[in-house]
């Protein structure tokens, strides 16, 4: 596999040159995900978006797509993982996921599952299938939701929703222990209340930000990731969340 020094943003290499980082993000065809992969393209890393569907418009953009991939099903992740074969993944973005609205009088069991396949299960074959192109100085990014913290559940409700984000939490959290002797680092990450075609359904609960202001914000937090930082959920404006 090959090496790489270490990563911040842009990685320098033993003879004071400059090496791009190679940054995959999943869930990468709309919204935060698409915001991440054009700023890592303008900034000068080899973006690699992976989208459930063709990415057209990213492709147009001169970003590298790949195309019909579904965190839900690791055939298809483990297909992407051989195309990368010889790839070194710098930072690994785990940003595909799902919302549905529902109530303790409107549960929708099937629904719930959907979601917890996608927001929880998802990182996970996303970390089994693409974590082994990935080596010392990697970093591993997974977006949850602030909603799934319990100690800041003020208000209830979002059951699915807010079940699927904390069981990503804790994937998260067991992820950091896995992959610390690899020199891998880990974050889980609140992206903030972003308007997306997602989250529509929210628009009452305030203001909103930018899928690009989230993803600054986001890129801020991964950059200043390293090998010593312990196990946290952050927001993309850098606040640290409580569990």
């Amino acid at each position: 596999m090959p090496s790489r020094a270490r990563w911040q943003g842009i990685l320098g290499d033993s003879n004071g040159g400059l090496i791009m980082a190679c940054v995959l993000v999943t869930g990468a065809d709309r919204g935060i995900g698409a915001a991440l992969v054009h700023a890592c393209h303008r900034r000068g890393d080899r973006a690699i978006a992976a989208c459930l569907g063709d990415g057209q418009a990213l492709a147009a953009a001169g970003i590298e797509v790949a195309a019909q991939v579904d965190v839900t099903s690791m055939p298809s992740l483990e297909a992407l993982r051989l195309r990368l074969d010889g790839t070194r993944i710098d930072v690994l973005i785990s940003n595909a996921g799902a919302f549905h609205a529902d109530s303790f009088d409107r549960l929708d069991f099937a629904a719930m599952q959907r979601l917890y396949d996608i927001n929880a299960l998802g990182p996970l074959r996303v970390a089994a299938a693409l974590t082994p192109l990935m080596g010392q100085g990697g970093r591993f990014g997974i977006l949850t939701s602030r909603v799934g913290s319990i100690a800041d559940n003020a208000m209830g409700g979002m059951y699915g929703y807010r079940m699927s984000k904390s069981a990503a939490n804790q994937l998260g959290v067991n992820l950091y222990h896995e992959l610390k002797p690899r020199g891998i680092a880990v974050m889980l990450l609140h992206p903030g209340q972003v308007a997306t075609e997602m989250t529509r359904e929210l628009a009452a609960l305030g203001d909103f930000i930018t899928p690009e202001e989230s993803a600054a914000g986001l890129l801020r937090q991964l950059d200043a990731l390293n090998a010593g930082t312990p196990p946290e959920f952050r927001h993309a404006n850098g606040m640290l969340l409580p569990w």
